[in-house]
């Protein structure tokens, strides 16, 4: 799963950044409002982390830019905003929880994947799609009865894509989410992971399509 921060001060974001790869979340970071709508047009994240003041544009402005163009990813309030007018702005205005600074990391956390779990309609860690079993607190993983044997980065794909159903994404996408951070990614360095996964699955569960990318059938 893909999650965009959006804050500004240094300390704060890197404290949240480290914690929610270190959770396994491929995570993003903008420091400002306008960052963040760049990125959020340019790829599908799971959800938004959004301090409410920010620099050029502010938190509460993002927020509603997302609603109006119909984007419904879960979107957690982070900010030293605690009146209850502030609160109730955030949550009338679109967002899905508020957390006030300072705060726990480990509620943090908890908050991350309650509302993750929800997004996808799960009470648990665990969906089901098709013949694809996952357990994403525990980085599990069946096909059907058979529990698969992953690599982190197998993993990474064969979640991303399965939480995506149907969905197409270029290679392009896939090594910006799996890859994130590092300098230089050789574009082929997807192949043998998809070649792997087909085998571990079905033939058909990957589907490549010339031009759109790759998507999971199920």
């Amino acid at each position: 799963m893909r999650i965009l921060l959006v804050e500004d001060d240094p300390e704060v974001g890197e404290l949240v950044l480290e914690t929610l790869r270190a959770d396994g979340y491929a995570t993003d970071w903008a420091q400002d409002g306008e960052e963040a709508l760049g990125l959020l047009e340019g790829f599908p994240y799971d959800l938004l982390v959004l301090d409410i003041v920010l620099p050029r544009r502010d938190g509460l402005s993002v927020l509603a830019a997302l609603r109006l163009e119909g984007k419904r990813l879960p979107v957690l309030m982070l900010t030293a905003r605690d009146t209850l007018d502030d609160r109730v702005r955030g949550l009338e205005g679109g967002a899905d929880d508020y957390l006030v600074k300072p705060f726990h990391l480990r509620e943090l956390r908890a908050r991350v994947r309650a509302l993750l779990r929800r997004s996808h309609g799960e009470a648990s860690n665990q969906f089901q799609v098709g013949r694809l079993r996952l357990d994403v607190g525990a980085k599990r993983a069946w096909w059907g009865q058979e529990e698969l044997r992953l690599s982190g980065r197998e993993w990474g794909i064969l979640e991303f894509l399965a939480l995506h159903e149907g969905s197409y994404f270029p290679r392009e996408a896939l090594l910006e989410h799996i890859w994130s951070g590092e300098a230089s990614i050789d574009p082929r360095s997807l192949d043998p992971y998809i070649s792997r996964l087909r085998g571990k699955l079905a033939e058909d569960a990957i589907e490549t399509v010339r031009g759109l990318g790759y998507r999971f059938r199920g």
